[in-house]
C-alpha cells in the first residue's frame, strides 16, 4: 500500500495558495508576498498558512479576531479558486497509473482540510487512483503525528512496514519515521525551504513516476 502526500507531492497547489493568500491580505489592506515566499509556509494546513500571511512568521500569533476574519476571507477565497492554478507536478499521472496497474493499493493523506482535498482531487482527475483519503481534519490529528499513517494501514489490514509513504517535507518524515514506515520524498516540493535530503528519507526520487520501478527492486530484494 502506498500513500502519497497531496500539496508538494501530487499537485503544484502554491500557485492557487499564494493567490487566495493575497485576495485575502488585499481584502484585508495588506500587502502581498511572492509565490516562493508562500511556498516556504506550505505544509501544516490552511490555518497556519493563514497566520504567516499575518504575521510574515512561521510560528508567530496574530490577534485572535484578526486570525478569526482571516481564516475565513481566505477559506471562501480559496472554495472558489482551489484548482484554477494548480496542477499535477510531472510524472504524477503516469506514477499513480503505472503503481495501479502493478496492484498496489493507494491512500492520499494530506493536512489540507476535506473541503478543500476533494474537489482538488476530482477537479484534476486524481479522485479515482486513491481507495482512501484522510485529510486534515479527518481524524483528531495530522502529520507529522503517526495517526493518519496507521489509522490507513489498519483500514487496509496491514503492518506499517508493509506500507511506504510518499511525500515532499519533513512532516512526511517525521510521520513515517513515527509510524515505523519506509518512506519516500520527491525533491521539488514544499519543504519550508530547506533540501529535502536534510530529513534524511529513505530515499529520494525524482517524481512519482519512478516510485513504482523503486518499490518492485525494493521488494524484490
Amino acid at each position: 500500500m502506498v500513500m502519497i502526500d497531496l500539496d508538494g507531492t501530487l499537485i503544484h497547489t502554491a500557485p492557487d495558495l499564494a493567490d487566495c493568500a493575497n485576495r485575502m491580505l488585499a481584502d484585508l489592506a495588506r500587502a502581498p508576498y511572492p509565490l516562493e515566499t508562500v511556498m516556504t509556509w506550505i505544509g501544516n494546513g490552511v490555518p497556519r498558512l493563514v497566520k504567516r500571511a499575518l504575521t510574515g512568521e512561521m510560528w508567530a500569533e496574530p490577534e485572535a479576531a484578526l486570525f478569526d476574519r482571516a481564516l475565513a476571507i481566505f477559506q471562501q477565497h480559496y472554495a472558489a479558486h482551489v484548482s484554477d492554478l494548480s496542477r499535477p507536478f510531472p510524472g504524477v499521472v503516469e506514477g499513480l497509473a503505472a503503481l495501479k496497474a502493478r496492484g498496489f493499493r493507494l491512500a492520499c493523506i494530506t493536512n489540507k482540510a476535506e473541503a478543500f482535498t476533494l474537489p482538488l482531487l476530482k477537479n484534476l482527475d486524481l479522485y479515482k487512483y486513491f481507495e482512501l483519503v484522510l485529510s486534515g481534519d479527518s481524524l483528531p490529528k495530522q502529520k507529522p503525528d503517526p495517526l493518519p499513517l496507521l489509522h490507513a494501514c489498519k483500514h487496509f489490514g496491514i503492518t506499517p512496514d508493509h506500507g511506504v509513504l510518499v511525500g515532499d517535507s519533513s512532516n512526511d518524515v517525521e510521520a513515517a519515521r513515527a509510524a515505523g514506515m519506509p518512506v519516500l520524498c520527491v525533491p521539488y516540493g514544499y519543504n519550508h525551504g530547506h533540501d529535502i535530503r536534510e530529513a534524511n528519507p529513505d530515499r529520494v526520487v525524482d517524481s512519482l513516476a519512478q516510485v513504482p520501478q523503486y518499490l518492485t527492486s525494493y521488494h524484490g530484494s
